[in-house]
This record gives structure tokens, sequence and C-alpha cells, in this order.
């Protein structure tokens, strides 16, 4: 059984350790769109992440018919992850020039894999009343996550500090996620 405040805060850290470094690089689009495009390409960022909220949800339902603590075994695809951002930490990053809305979504699609993988087993580790709570507290990460990112952008000296340390941080963040999984899918008890 899930407390509230439990929900809370594994929903928090499943939503907030997956967007960690999609926050710098949505903020460092931000820096380079014209201020009266933010509100749109806001929206698409709000578009792209609610998408991947429905796929997750979804492809947890199907996984419906197997046993919770055999999803917990997915916890390798966050610690692939976590290997895979650790081996190229140090490649050069690549400028992000991305200012339209339909590039946004498209892009927060791209970059929604790390999220997929970690957000399909949390869902399907809940039940719906955890699910939809989960689903809420996303909701409310994700408008202090444009709120805030727009901010930023007029900070760019931030944003160069979180794409400077993001590949640093992401994989402790993704081997965290991979520890969480298993926890909450009961695997390991």
């Amino acid at each position: 059984m899930h407390t509230i405040g439990g929900v809370i805060v594994v929903a928090s850290f499943a939503f907030v350790g997956t967007m960690f470094d999609n926050y710098f690089a949505f903020a460092a689009q931000l820096v380079v769109t014209e201020r009266s495009r933010f509100r749109r390409v806001g929206r698409a960022q709000v578009l792209g992440v609610a998408s991947l909220l429905v796929v997750a949800a979804g492809v947890g339902s199907l996984l419906a018919p197997i046993p919770v603590r055999w999803i917990g075994v997915l916890c390798v695809a966050p610690w692939a992850l976590a290997l895979h951002a650790w081996r190229h930490r140090a490649d050069p990053r690549k400028e992000q020039y991305r200012r339209g809305a339909m590039t946004t979504y498209i892009v927060t699609l791209a970059l929604g894999g790390d999220n997929l993988a970690v957000w399909i087993p949390l869902l399907r580790s809940q039940g719906v009343g955890a699910g939809l709570g989960s689903v809420a507290v996303f909701a409310v990460w994700e408008i202090l996550f444009v709120s805030s990112a727009s901010a930023v952008a007029g900070h760019p000296r931030v944003v160069t500090w979180g794409a400077k340390w993001a590949p640093t941080l992401v994989p402790w963040i993704y081997l965290a996620l991979g520890v969480l999984i298993p926890i909450e899918c009961h695997t390991l008890t």
C-alpha cells in the first residue's frame, strides 16, 4: 500500500531524475528563442511530456498480466542508461538551436527514452490511486519545470552550469532510479 507522502516522494524523484538533463536542454533552447514564443514552446514541451506519460501508462497497463515483482527487473534499463551516460560524459555536447513548437515536441519525445524506462515500471507497480497521484505530481513538476526554465533562460550562466554538470550527475541519478524501481516493485522482498 502506498502512502500519499511516499507517492509524492517517489514520483518527484522519478520525474526530476529523468528530466534533469532535459531541463537544461530546454532552458538552453529558450535562451535562443524569441521571448514572444516562450509560451508556445512551453506548451509543446508540456504536450511532449504528457504524450510520454500516456505511453508509459499504456505500456504499463499492457504489462498487467506480468507480476509486479517481475517488472522490477526493468531496473536494468536505468542502469544501462547510467553506464551509457557515464561512458559518454566527456563527449562534446552539441549546441541545440531548436526554436519551434513542433521541434520542441519532437525533441521531447526523442529525449523521452529514459523517462519511459523509469515511468513504465513505476506506474505499473502502483495501483490506480497511486498512479493517478503520480500523474498529479508529474503535472505539478512539469508546470514548475517549464516556468522555472523560462526564468533560468534569462540567466545563461545557470544554463551553462547545468549543461556542464549534467553529464557528471546524470549517471548517478540513473543508478539511483535503477535502485528505486525494484524497491517500488517489491522485487527484492
